[in-house]
């Protein structure tokens, strides 16, 4: 029997797909955080700094950025659920590789694993979600998509801080890749579902060139642009936020890791509110604009060192709250610039191209970020963190504008 096009797709379906794409997400981005937890017992027992340690992300999310750029010719010839599987197997096997380093050196390659895995997620995930669920309801599967992202983020600190406390670091490095291995078997188990081998593009490509033609558009450009700069912001907060506002504001580190843990989960909640406005009309660059420009005045109190000590969790979960609303409607974005001018037969290739954006942004933070909290500068990384907020807001405009005017 043939497999259903998106348009004539039920919703159990539909809801079936989205739920299976979300947990592999949720797992792709717990990786993201199986690293900075661990900074501490990583700093302690082979002498590193700040930046040193910071640099092990950095090359977690150069490979998965590199790679994500490459994934997604890969996904549009050979289709996304192979390309998934080799992923999460990367996930395994970099967990157990940094739970058995005995150098710094062993620490890269732990990470350059972690960060081979995590490249294949976003040009897989989309892909599917384009080719497998009715148009009607990609504004919720983005939605579900960002959520799943979201909750993997702050599910990652909670399980490896927890191992590490009782069993030490490797214990938590080692049962990360445990967790590796368990996605994978549960992508093996769910393989009809997820399965687009038999999905053909819904209609022929609108510009010709070969495969690297989308390089010349420049609002392909523009979206890797933004999630460069509006993904950089949060890898200030992913990887230096709780040492920032601990030592700003005189607060307990426990509570300070409670605003980041904040800002996790109402950036889930944002996703999720979001996701019923994405959909609708054609302006969703405003509705990025106006919850990034929220998310912005957050870090900017916060940066001032003006707030009360009791306000700094409120303002973090606001914030988080105001960047997790903007992401379906940026997915929505991607998908016009796409569609607007090729057509859906590079979904791979676009998709992995902008949203290796997101990999560079945050390779770039640590290092960034580092220097500053090195220099002591701590509030400056607050600072940091809402300039680049703003500046994501012209390059969300730009995209926007851009996409309507191909589309006429």
């Amino acid at each position: 029997m043939a497999i259903a096009t998106p348009e004539e797709g039920s919703f159990r379906s539909d809801a079936t797909v989205i739920s299976v794409v979300g947990f592999a997400h949720a797992l792709s981005h717990f990786f993201h955080f199986v690293l900075p937890p661990l900074f501490p017992y990583l700093m302690r027992d082979f002498g590193l700094t700040f930046t040193q340690v910071g640099a092990t992300m950095m090359v977690f999310f150069v490979i998965s950025g590199v790679g994500q750029a490459l994934a997604g010719f890969v996904v549009d010839r050979l289709g996304a659920l192979r390309v998934l599987y080799a992923g999460m197997a990367m996930f395994g096997l970099g967990g157990l590789a940094l739970a058995a380093s005995t150098s710094y050196a062993w620490l890269f390659v732990g990470a350059a694993l972690m960060g081979l895995g995590n490249s294949v997620f976003h040009p897989a995930d989309y892909t599917v979600l384009n080719r497998r669920v009715s148009n009607p309801r990609l504004g919720h599967a983005f939605s579900v998509h960002g959520l799943s992202g979201s909750l993997g983020w702050a599910a990652g600190p909670v399980f490896v801080l927890a191992l590490a406390e009782a069993s030490g670091w490797r214990t938590a490095a080692f049962g990360a890749g445990l967790v590796g291995f368990a996605g994978l078997v549960f992508l093996l188990l769910n393989r009809r579902t997820l399965s687009d081998a038999r999905m053909v593009a819904q209609e022929p490509a609108k510009r010709s060139g070969g495969s690297l033609a989308f390089l010349g558009v420049g609002v392909v450009w523009m979206c890797f642009t933004f999630f460069l700069l509006a993904v950089m912001s949060f890898g200030g907060l992913q990887n230096f936020g709780p040492p920032v506002l601990e030592s700003m504001y005189g607060i307990t580190l426990a509570l300070a890791t409670t605003g980041l843990t904040a800002y996790l989960l109402c950036n889930a909640a944002g996703i999720g509110a979001g996701g019923f406005f994405a959909s609708s009309g054609t302006h969703q660059d405003r509705l990025v604009a106006l919850s990034l420009g929220s998310a912005a005045a957050c870090a900017v109190a916060l940066a001032s060192g003006q707030v009360p000590p009791w306000s700094v969790v409120l303002l973090m979960g606001l914030m988080g709250f105001g960047a997790g609303f903007a992401n379906p409607s940026r997915d929505i974005l991607v998908r016009r610039a796409a569609t607007s001018t090729f057509g859906s037969t590079a979904y791979g290739r676009i998709y992995g191209f902008v949203y290796s954006g997101i990999d560079i942004g945050l390779a770039l933070a640590p290092i960034a970020f580092g220097l500053l909290m090195d220099a002591g500068r701590h509030p400056m990384v607050l600072w940091g963190v809402a300039a680049l907020q703003v500046a994501a807001i012209f390059a969300a405009l730009s995209v926007g504008s851009a996409s309507r005017s191909a589309a006429r």
